[in-house]
């Protein structure tokens, strides 16, 4: 019984971390095959506010945005700021300049997410 309690746990602990703990699932009566719905990223356009650094050899947009904002959950605002990097990858490409949208931006961003989102 406790391993069942513990099992339990690391799951519930496990989904709320998991990055699609936040996605939207569909199911209805007459379809019902779980599905995820897509995501709307905002534009994210330059300031002069911004950050620019030279990425390294095992940087993650994860580890980026929580040295910058102090939440690794806002990684895909960096990665949306950078297109001409790999959309599907948590990995900037090493040696290469990428922008880092400025802190005091970041609740402007979100409300945009949610608008797009809702």
């Amino acid at each position: 019984m406790v391993f069942l309690i513990h099992l339990l746990i690391l799951f519930k602990l496990y989904h709320k971390m998991s990055r699609y703990s936040q996605i939207n699932i569909i199911q209805t009566i007459e379809n019902p095959k779980r599905r995820f719905t897509n995501v709307k990223y905002p534009s994210i356009p330059l300031d002069s506010q911004d950050i620019y650094l030279y990425t390294t050899q095992g940087d993650r947009y994860d580890v980026l945005s929580l040295q910058f904002y102090n939440n690794p959950d806002y990684w895909w605002i960096i990665n949306r700021a950078n297109p001409h990097q790999d959309s599907a990858s948590l990995y900037p490409t090493a040696g290469t300049q990428i922008r880092v949208p400025a802190p005091n931006r970041i609740a402007n961003i979100l409300l945009q997410y949610e608008i797009l989102n809702n």
